[in-house]
């Protein structure tokens, strides 16, 4: 499996087969990249939830590619109406399976809305992603979330050894929280934190999270961005 990081919670997922994004908010000020290059072959766009810093570029990159979105009901829709014409709508509990990979959207303890005409307008309720492909190891895009205790059934369920961790507090789990979160309930083999660095906001680096990490058997991974990487 072949990532690379666009800075924030943007991934791109290549394996056998697909080209996949994950929130693909290529507008972020931490990517300054060809956004072309970035999206180029992309077989699908995967959302955790429907804030604007996680839909970013996806009607661009659906309209240019031709990828499928897969997101909740909420999101397909709304945003079909911006243009997307593929789309495969999940929810909680549920698994999509694509042949050369599946998806399977678990909880996240956020929110989920985007603002048009001034107004929120609601898009379903926020989600982690498992990401499953035949000879690699299970990902977990945890989205946008809070430490809860049945992340531990999530990791029974689905045994995802590479997790992707929102760090950046505020919005999300801080350090204290994410690495908590990641020794007491999961199983994972490498951690990559996310949701950082990109706002005045939220925590500038990711030091704090790899100190609290210190001592688990867990790798963590902070990845350049724009750069990939083979787990």
């Amino acid at each position: 499996m072949k990532l690379t990081w666009y800075g924030h919670s943007a991934f791109r997922v290549e394996v056998a087969g697909a080209v996949i994004l994950i929130d693909p908010f290529l507008e972020n000020p931490l990517f300054g990249g060809d956004r072309k290059a970035a999206y180029a072959g992309a077989t699908h766009i995967l959302l955790t939830h429907g804030h604007d810093d996680h839909i970013g570029s996806t009607v661009e990159i659906a309209q240019a590619t031709g990828a499928t979105l897969v997101a909740n009901f909420e999101i397909c829709m709304y945003l079909q109406g911006l243009g997307v014409e593929k789309f495969s709508p999940g929810n909680h509990g549920g698994h999509i399976d694509f042949g050369v990979f599946g998806v399977s959207f678990v909880q996240a303890w956020h929110s989920s809305s985007v603002m048009a005409e001034g107004k929120p307008v609601y898009l379903g309720n926020p989600a982690g992603l498992v990401v499953t492909a035949k000879g690699e190891k299970t990902l977990l895009h945890m989205g946008d979330t809070d430490i809860f205790s049945d992340m531990k059934l999530i990791d029974e369920i689905y045994q995802p050894k590479i997790g992707i961790v929102p760090i950046g507090d505020r919005f999300t789990m801080g350090a204290k929280l994410a690495a908590m979160a990641c020794r007491k309930f999961y199983s994972f083999e490498t951690v990559i934190p996310a949701h950082y660095a990109t706002f005045g906001l939220i925590d500038p680096s990711a030091d704090k999270f790899v100190t609290e990490m210190k001592g688990s058997k867990t790798e963590v991974l902070v990845p350049e961005v724009g750069e990939p990487f083979t787990l």
